[in-house]
C-alpha cells in the first residue's frame, strides 16, 4: 500500500499536520494553534474542545493543500496531558491538566514513601509532571464519572470509537510496568487507581480503526509520543546517540536498546516505542522551559522574539557574568524540583540586553549539558553526538553555545517538523506491515553542524557558574 500518508502533531500551543509522500516529501502542511490557560500556582489547563478541533482544523487544511487522497494518519500527542470523559458520549468531563501542571503535587507528597518503588516498577520519578498524580488529583477533586485518561485516549476515540493508548505514551503515565509495557496493578493501587477502566496498551504502529473526521474515511495506523516520534524522525534506533527537541521546553532522549536502564542520574526510564509485539527503550530528560523561557524574556520588551536572540546577543561577545537559571516552571531532570523559581544573578549597572539573552542560551545549553552527562553516566559510555531539532534551533548563537558546553558536535536537523515525520514513518509502517523501520523513515542529514569553538577547560568553567547556580537554588530552598 504506497500513498501519501497523514501526520498529525497534537501540541502544547498548536497542532501541526503534514501530508507525506515516499517519493515527493512534504506535499501538504496545516497548523492550528491552541491555547493553554497559565494560571496561578502553577496550574496549566487546557480546552479538551480546543485539542480536538486543533487536530480537525490542521489535518483538513493539509489534505486540502495536498489535493490528493492518504492512505494512512498517524497521531503524535503531547505525552502527560490529562482528562477525565465520558466513554458513552465522548464528552470531556474536565478540563485538560497540561503536563506543565502542577497541582498534583500533594497526590505526589502523599506517596513521598513508595517514590522508590513506583520508579523501579515504571522507570519514572515521582513527580507531578507524570499522568498518574494528575489522574488521581482529578478523581479526588474533579469528578469520580467516566474514565480519566491521557488526551490521546481521548482524541483516538473521538476519532474513531477505539479505547487505546500506544505503548510509550502509557510510559509516561508512571502506571506502566516497564519491564512488561503493561499496565502496572501495583502502580495502580498505589495511587488509588485499581478500578479505573484504562485504555489498551497498543504497538506504536498497526491498525487502531478508521475515521471520518476529515471527509472520507483514513486507516489511523499509527499513536506516539511527541518526543519519541521525534527520535525516530532523527533516526535514534539504537544506543550510542541522543537527540534534544528544543520546544515549548527541551527534551533530551538517548536510546537504550531493548533493557531499559534504571540509572541513578535522575533521568527517566521509559518506552521509546513498541513494533510488532519488540520494545524498544529510552532515557528521557526535560527542561521544562525553552521556547516558553524565550517567550518570557519577549513579554518583558527585552527582545521581540526568538529571532531576535542571534542579533540582540551577539551585540555583545559574552555575558557579562550574569548567569540565568531558567527555571521559571521549576527544574526537571535531574533534580526533580518542580518547586524552585528561576535565578538570574550577577546583575549590574552595565548589564543590557544582550546579556541577558547570552545568559538565556548558556542556561538553556547548561541545562541540555547536564542532561547529556546524567545519560552518559547510566549508559555507561558518553554519547558520541547530539542531533537537535525544534524552533530553536534556528538560533545559531544557541546552538553554537550548545556545541562549546557539550564539547560535541551538534547536528541541527533539515527536518523543521521532527515529530510529524516521526509518527508519519510509523503510520506508513501500520499501513504496510512488510515494510522495514529503516524504509519507512526519512532521509536523515544535518542542515548545519556546529562544533566546539572553546577549549575544554572554557566550557568546563562556564558549566562550573551555571552548577554554582543551581546548588545556590537548591540550598536556598527547603526541599
Amino acid at each position: 500500500m504506497t500513498g501519501p500518508v497523514l501526520a498529525v502533531d497534537q501540541g502544547t500551543s498548536g497542532t501541526k499536520a503534514l501530508v507525506i509522500c515516499p517519493e515527493r516529501g512534504v506535499i501538504g502542511t496545516g497548523f492550528a494553534a491552541v491555547r493553554p490557560r497559565h494560571l496561578p500556582g502553577g496550574l496549566v489547563e487546557a480546552d479538551p474542545a480546543e485539542l480536538y478541533d486543533s487536530v480537525v482544523e490542521a489535518g483538513t487544511r493539509a489534505l486540502a493543500q495536498a489535493g490528493e487522497p492518504v492512505v494512512a494518519l498517524g497521531l503524535a500527542n503531547q505525552g502527560e496531558t490529562v482528562l477525565a470523559w465520558d466513554p458513552a458520549t465522548g464528552r470531556a468531563l474536565t478540563d485538560a491538566l497540561v503536563w506543565q501542571d502542577r497541582r498534583a503535587e500533594s497526590v505526589c507528597a502523599e506517596l513521598a514513601e513508595h517514590a522508590e518503588e513506583l520508579r523501579q516498577l515504571t522507570g519514572l520519578p515521582l513527580d507531578p509532571y507524570f499522568a498518574a498524580p494528575k489522574m488521581a488529583w482529578i478523581r479526588r477533586h474533579l469528578t469520580a464519572e467516566g474514565v480519566v485518561t491521557t488526551s490521546d485516549a481521548w482524541l483516538v476515540h473521538r476519532l474513531t470509537g477505539a479505547y487505546v493508548t500506544d505503548a510509550a505514551t502509557a510510559g509516561r503515565t508512571q502506571l506502566l510496568d516497564l519491564d512488561r509495557a503493561q499496565w502496572s496493578p501495583r502502580a495502580l493501587e498505589r495511587y488509588g487507581l485499581s478500578d479505573e477502566r484504562l485504555p489498551d496498551v497498543v504497538d506504536n504502529a498497526g491498525f487502531v480503526g478508521t475515521t471520518t473526521a476529515f471527509g472520507t474515511g483514513i486507516p489511523l495506523t499509527a499513536l506516539v509520543v511527541d518526543q519519541q516520534a521525534a527520535l525516530l524522525a532523527q533516526r535514534i534506533t539504537a544506543p550510542g546517540g541522543a537527540k534534544c527537541t528544543y520546544g515549548t521546553g527541551a527534551f533530551l532522549l538517548a536510546h537504550t536498546g531493548d533493557t531499559p536502564r534504571r540509572g541513578t542520574s535522575g533521568l527517566v526510564s521509559c518506552v521509546a516505542w513498541r513494533l510488532g509485539g519488540h520494545t524498544s527503550y529510552c532515557l528521557d530528560g526535560q527542561v521544562y522551559t525553552a521556547a516558553s523561557a524565550v517567550r518570557w524574556l519577549t513579554d518583558l520588551g527585552v527582545i521581540r522574539g526568538a529571532a531576535d536572540l542571534d542579533t540582540v546577543g551577539g551585540a555583545v561577545p559574552d555575558s557579562g557574568g550574569v548567569t540565568f537559571v531558567p527555571a521559571l516552571a521549576g527544574l526537571a531532570a535531574p533534580w526533580w524540583r518542580g518547586d524552585l523559581r528561576g535565578s538570574l544573578t550577577g546583575l549590574g549597572l552595565d548589564t543590557g540586553p544582550g546579556h541577558l539573552v547570552r545568559a538565556l542560551c548558556e542556561g538553556l545549553a547548561a541545562q541540555v549539558v547536564l542532561l547529556a552527562e546524567a545519560a552518559a553516566a547510566d549508559l555507561g559510555d558518553a554519547l558520541d553526538v547530539l542531533r537537535v531539532d525544534g524552533g530553536l534551533t534556528r538560533s545559531a548563537l544557541l546552538m553554537q553555545t550548545q556545541a562549546d558546553l557539550l564539547q560535541r558536535p551538534v547536528e541541527v536537523s533539515a527536518l523543521p517538523d521532527a515529530t510529524a515525520l516521526g509518527v508519519g514513518a510509523l503510520a506508513r509502517l501500520g499501513a504496510e506491515p512488510g515494510l522495514s523501520l529503516a524504509d519507512a523513515l526519512p532521509d536523515w542529514k544535518p542542515a548545519a553542524v556546529y562544533e566546539p569553538r572553546v577549549s575544554p577547560e572554557e566550557a568546563a568553567e562556564r558549566l562550573g557558574r551555571f552548577r554554582a547556580a543551581v546548588t545556590a537554588l537548591l540550598d536556598g530552598t527547603p526541599a
